[in-house]
């Protein structure tokens, strides 16, 4: 080789990329100590809480909070299994629904594109109520202590839908016109085309909903009344405000707990942070590689 000819390589690794890796690393350990935090909040007895504060490495190792909330464990699992029934079901659902209406006033020669998006639009400018819904859910379609009062309310979001339109348009007219020539119907062209290019949206998509259904609890308290029917969300909920209350001067007076014991509430909402976030923990890693792409492109022409 000649060396007269020969490329001069530039070093890889800078001052630059060494200041910007050390400033990933510190924002990273800022991000995962709250998380350390917590759980090693969980395992810390009431009085050190109390006395030290939230600590990530326990004075005094204990599982007290886990035993009161897994103290009937048959009915933690049962609300386990709600949560993810409705999440996974309501899930799919809203994704089919919200990318169906945003594909169709995506769609420059539909007819009534105008209106269904404004329709979609006003919705986000005006809501009914708690009563309306109420009465809709209840009265109407008699869901009272239904498992599908749990999935009907939020099947659909003006927001994801405008997010889903901007996406959509990206594809290009000419893909659904080649379509139609070889004579592929519309039913056709939307699940064996559109679906199949909008894989980051429809990623980023449900991850919102599976978000939105798993962190529910208001719809359990408003049309649930049967145990087992509770989401995971409002039974923790529901654990909490019985710790506390335990907790109170009213529960010594009336002789619900002996003077001067402490039930753990301060660890137990550690505990309870780790039991409810931990899946959604563990899912979001998989969503994560399409959640940046989709949710970027669908907010250019959104």
């Amino acid at each position: 080789m000649n060396p007269q000819r020969a490329i001069r390589l530039k070093p890889t690794f800078t001052m630059g990329k060494l200041i910007i890796h050390i400033l990933f690393i510190l924002l990273c350990a800022v991000c995962v100590f709250p998380f350390l935090v917590i759980i090693g909040t969980s395992f810390q007895t009431e009085n050190d809480i109390i006395k030290f504060g939230y600590s990530m490495i326990p004075k005094n190792f204990t599982l007290d909070a886990y035993k009161v909330i897994l103290h009937e464990p048959k009915v933690l699992l049962n609300s386990y299994l709600v949560t993810i029934g409705t999440t996974v079901v309501g899930s799919l659902i809203g994704m089919w629904v919200t990318t169906s209406y945003a594909y169709a006033i995506s769609r420059k020669d539909y007819s009534y594109r105008s209106f269904l998006a404004f329709f979609i639009f006003f919705t986000m400018l005006f809501h009914g109520g708690m009563v309306p819904s109420y009465i809709l859910m209840v009265k109407w379609l008699g869901l009272r202590n239904n498992i599908l009062a749990l999935i009907l309310p939020y099947l659909i979001s003006g927001w994801f839908v405008l997010l889903m339109k901007g996406f959509l348009q990206t594809i290009p007219d000419a893909i659904i016109e080649s379509a139609k020539m070889d004579g592929a119907g519309e039913l056709r062209i939307f699940t064996q085309i559109v679906l199949q290019i909008s894989k980051p949206a429809l990623a980023t998509l449900g991850l919102f909903f599976a978000l939105q259904y798993w962190n529910d609890w208001w719809l359990t308290l408003l049309y649930m009344d049967q145990d087992h029917l509770m989401k995971l969300q409002y039974l923790l909920i529901k654990v909490l405000k019985n710790m506390e209350y335990l907790n109170s001067s009213e529960a010594i007076q009336y002789g619900l707990v002996k003077p001067g014991m402490q039930v753990p509430s301060l660890s137990a909402r550690m505990a309870m942070c780790i039991l409810a976030a931990g899946p959604m923990l563990l899912v979001f890693p998989l969503f994560q590689r399409y959640f940046v792409q989709g949710l970027t492109v669908g907010s250019v022409k959104g």
